[in-house]
């Protein structure tokens, strides 16, 4: 990363913390906006996923990674605030002194809770329309979801979000859209096809489980958004910020 490209990063992070600062309820909204477009993408890969589930499933693995990369897409295209995308850009900001950890934790707690009320609202609705017949999709993955091993499930997203930051960054550093769609859906579909754990669409999933699938274990979903979400944060804020300030040109 040149010098320029340091200054973009560090900026969106005092950008960030500022418009927190100055318009809590203009960031928040941010926030909650995000949080749809992670449920438009589980939706739309969970559907997909159903579709083929019954003849090849294979394929339905494979689009359904496709066309979640549509969550980062709107989000770099339209605009919201992504708590896992946040795990680089503030971390970068802290890294290269432009911000404090607290402004961090700040920017973090608020969009995450942002992330969350977006996700619930737009799961209900999802379910309340019927959730386009995949109540049995949701109850054959489910509870594997929920009994990945701590270990496994901490390293999965840690990676997840080291793919899903790597699509963030694309969509700040280039110019093109035509460049910014190519990379983003080549980082994000990575990560859906690979297994790994995305702590944020997990609130859509979850909530959208809870309504359709009886009997799952309230104690095991709020251990795994625990556990994925910190490995979330690692991956983000340690796995990839801190070697790319480190290798960036100083001025």
């Amino acid at each position: 990363m040149n010098y320029e490209d340091v200054q973009k990063l560090s900026n969106a992070a005092s950008g960030k913390i500022t418009l927190l600062n100055t318009n809590f309820g203009k960031y928040f909204m941010r926030a909650v906006m995000a949080g749809f477009f992670i449920d438009v993408a589980m939706i739309f890969s969970n559907v997909v996923g159903n579709v083929f589930s019954g003849t090849f499933p294979e394929w339905g693995k494979f689009l359904g990674a496709l066309v979640f990369s549509i969550a980062v897409l709107l989000i770099s295209l339209v605009g919201g605030e992504l708590f896992t995308g946040n795990n680089l850009v503030m971390a970068f900001g802290a890294y290269d002194k432009k911000v404090s950890w607290g402004d961090v934790g700040k920017v973090w707690g608020i969009s995450y809770i942002g992330n969350f009320v977006g996700c619930l609202i737009f799961a209900l609705i999802f379910v309340w329309a019927g959730a386009s017949g995949t109540a049995d999709y949701y109850a054959g993955f489910i509870n594997n979801k929920l009994t990945i091993p701590v270990g496994q499930m901490f390293f999965r997203a840690v990676l997840c979000n080291f793919f899903v930051c790597l699509g963030v960054l694309c969509g700040i550093k280039l110019k093109s859209e035509a460049a910014k769609f190519l990379m983003i859906v080549m980082c994000i579909s990575a990560f859906v096809i690979s297994g790994f754990e995305h702590c944020i669409a997990n609130m859509g999933t979850f909530v959208t489980a809870l309504c359709l699938v009886p009997g799952l274990s309230i104690p095991a979903i709020l251990k795994s958004m625990v556990v994925v979400t910190l490995g979330n944060m690692v991956g983000g804020a340690v796995l990839l910020a801190w070697p790319l300030r480190k290798m960036s040109a100083d001025k």
